[in-house]
C-alpha cells in the first residue's frame, strides 16, 4: 500500500509538472494540458462501520486532460487515476470538416439521451448505471449542427475496454461471474443516432431531442450474436437560472445463449453487477443556480426510476433521488449530495443490481461530499 501511495504521489507530481510545462511552452501550438484532483467524504446510514466512524474521507480521483488543435485537426482525451485502479475516460482525434460538421475518431461519447448528462449531482442519474449516460465507446462519430438543429451519427466497433475488465469509467456489458452466474457478453457493432433542436429565447434555452441505439451482443463462449436496442426522448431547458431535465427511455438486451433471459451483467468503477435485460427508465431533474460574490451555488433534485419489463414478475422497480448543492468558487467545485435509494445499485445496502427482485422493502440513504480542484 505504501508503494502504491508513493507511486500515485509521484505520478501526480509528474502530471502537474507536465501540465505547467505544456501550458507554458506549447500554447502557441494549440496544446492545452489540464487536470483534476478530488477527495470524497461518504456516510452510509445502512453501514454499521460507516456510522461507527462517522463516515469516511478518502482520495477519489486525479485526472489529466489533453486538448489541442492544429489547423482543422485536433485531439481530446482524459485519463483518470483512482484509488487502486486507472482508466481512460475518452481519447479521440477530430477533424473539423466545416463550421457545422466535425468527425471524431477513437473513444468518444456515445450520442444517446440528453446531451452531456441527465443529472446534476456527483452520483449520476439512473441511466448511467444501465450504460446510457456519459458512456464512451471506440468508433467514429459525426457531429453536425446548423440553425438550432443537431445531428449526431456514430458507429462503434466495441466498448473502450475488453468485456472482462471492470476497471472502467463508463458502464458496459460485463463478461465474467456475478452473483454465481457466468456471463459471456460483449458489446459489438453498435449504431447511434441522436437528433436535437435548440430553441433560444431571452433568459434561457430549451433543447429537445430523440435518440436511438442498436447493436449486437457477442457471446464469447458460443460464438453466437444476440441483439440490443434503446430509444429515448429528452428535454433540457433553462430560464433565468432555473433548469429542467426530462428523459424517458426504453432498452432491451437479447443476449445469445443466455442462462437467464431476464438479466445480464454490466461493470463500471471497478465493480460488476446485474441489471434487468429489458426496462424503462425515467428521469426528472430540477435545479436553480444562484450567483454569489465568491462564485455560484446550484441547488438541485434529481429523481430517477427503472421499471423492469421482463417475463419474471418478481422483478421490482429501482428508485434513486439525489438532493444536493454544487458550490463553484475559483478552481474548486464541491458537490454535497443526500442520496436516497430503493432497490438501487450504489444507493442502498442491496448493492448488487438494478431492477431485479428487491431484498427488503425500505429506502436507504447516504451522504456524499466530493471536493474537486481543477487546474
Amino acid at each position: 500500500m505504501k508503494l502504491l501511495k508513493l507511486s500515485l504521489l509521484s505520478t501526480l507530481v509528474s502530471l502537474c509538472m507536465v501540465s505547467f510545462y505544456s501550458t507554458a511552452q506549447d500554447v502557441e501550438d494549440g496544446i492545452n494540458v489540464s487536470g483534476t484532483l478530488r477527495a470524497n467524504y461518504s456516510y452510509k446510514q445502512y453501514s454499521d462501520s460507516s456510522k461507527d466512524k462517522s463516515g469516511d474521507l478518502t482520495f477519489e480521483m486525479a485526472s489529466v486532460k489533453f486538448n489541442g488543435k492544429l489547423d482543422n485537426w485536433g485531439l481530446s482525451s482524459e485519463y483518470r487515476f483512482y484509488d487502486g485502479w486507472e482508466a481512460l475516460r475518452y481519447g479521440y482525434a477530430f477533424y473539423d470538416y466545416s463550421e457545422q460538421l466535425q468527425i471524431q475518431f477513437g473513444i468518444n461519447q456515445v450520442p444517446f439521451g440528453n446531451p452531456g448528462f441527465i443529472s446534476n449531482s456527483f452520483w449520476f442519474g439512473v441511466p448511467y448505471y444501465l450504460g446510457f449516460e456519459d458512456d464512451y465507446d471506440a468508433g467514429i462519430k459525426t457531429v453536425y449542427s446548423n440553425n438550432g438543429w443537431g445531428t449526431e451519427f456514430a458507429f462503434y466497433k466495441g466498448a473502450e475496454y475488453g468485456a472482462s475488465r471492470n476497471e472502467r469509467y463508463s458502464t458496459d456489458l460485463y463478461s465474467g461471474q456475478v452473483n454465481g452466474t457466468d456471463y459471456y457478453n460483449e458489446e459489438t457493432n453498435q449504431l447511434n443516432l441522436r437528433q436535437t433542436y435548440a430553441m433560444e429565447y431571452e433568459g434561457g434555452k430549451t433543447v429537445v431531442g430523440a435518440s436511438v441505439e442498436v447493436g449486437q451482443i457477442y457471446n464469447s463462449n458460443t460464438g453466437n450474436n444476440g441483439d440490443r436496442y434503446a430509444v429515448a426522448l429528452h428535454l433540457d431547458s433553462s430560464y433565468k437560472g432555473w433548469a429542467l431535465q426530462l428523459q424517458a427511455m426504453q432498452y432491451e438486451y437479447n443476449a445469445a445463449d443466455a442462462l437467464d433471459d431476464n438479466k445480464l451483467a454490466v461493470s463500471a468503477y471497478d465493480w460488476q453487477y446485474e441489471i434487468a435485460s429489458k426496462a424503462q427508465a425515467y428521469s426528472i431533474n430540477i435545479a436553480k443556480t444562484i450567483t454569489t460574490s465568491w462564485g455560484s451555488a446550484k441547488i438541485y433534485n434529481d429523481f430517477g426510476v427503472v421499471t423492469p419489463d421482463v417475463d419474471n414478475e418478481g422483478y421490482d422497480n429501482s428508485y434513486q433521488n439525489v438532493t444536493g448543492v454544487a458550490l463553484s468558487s475559483g478552481p474548486t467545485y464541491t458537490m454535497i449530495d443526500f442520496i436516497m435509494g430503493k432497490n438501487m445499485y450504489a444507493s442502498t445496502r442491496d448493492n448488487g443490481h438494478v431492477g431485479l427482485p428487491e431484498i427488503g422493502d425500505s429506502w436507504d440513504h447516504r451522504i456524499n461530499i466530493n471536493f474537486g480542484y481543477y487546474f
